[in-house]
């Protein structure tokens, strides 16, 4: 089959786009608990840009910046150096992280999506405070 045909297939049949990226990541070597892990964080993932859109976050720069608070609150770092951290090149930061990485990922971008539904921000500095709030969840409720 050709790949626009499959193209087409997946946009009648979402759910064909995620049977292919289980396969996919499977063919990687990846177990299927850290697939099930992976999918979720793409769910919270989206559900987090959805609020920024709906709170006047620019895509690009902007989610950019939001998404290194995140981490920087949780990990220490950015995503540029958690990256250069694990000897990364151009590879996606989410497709190496570790189970353990995964969940506190997803659970510092859930709380900021709460947080943001909450609070209701306006400004990117006020979406910068919720990405704060939400990265400092995982050191109080796991440090």
């Amino acid at each position: 089959m050709c790949v626009a045909s499959e193209r087409l297939d997946q946009m009648q049949d979402p759910e064909l786009s995620i049977e292919q990226a289980m396969m996919d990541y499977k063919k990687l070597g990846y177990s299927d608990n850290w697939i099930n892990q992976r999918l979720k964080s793409i769910e919270i993932r989206k559900d987090l840009t959805d609020q920024w859109k709906l709170h006047n976050v620019e895509e690009g720069i902007q989610y950019a910046t939001l998404t290194d608070i995140i981490y920087q609150q949780w990990a220490g770092k950015t995503a540029r150096e958690y990256k250069q951290f694990k000897g990364l090149k151009k590879e996606n930061l989410r497709d190496n992280m570790t189970n353990e990485e995964l969940v506190l990922t997803m659970l510092a971008e859930l709380s900021t999506t709460s947080i943001t539904k909450a609070k209701n921000p306006q400004t990117l500095g006020e979406n910068m405070q919720c990405a704060v709030d939400g990265g400092d969840t995982i050191n109080t409720s796991v440090h």
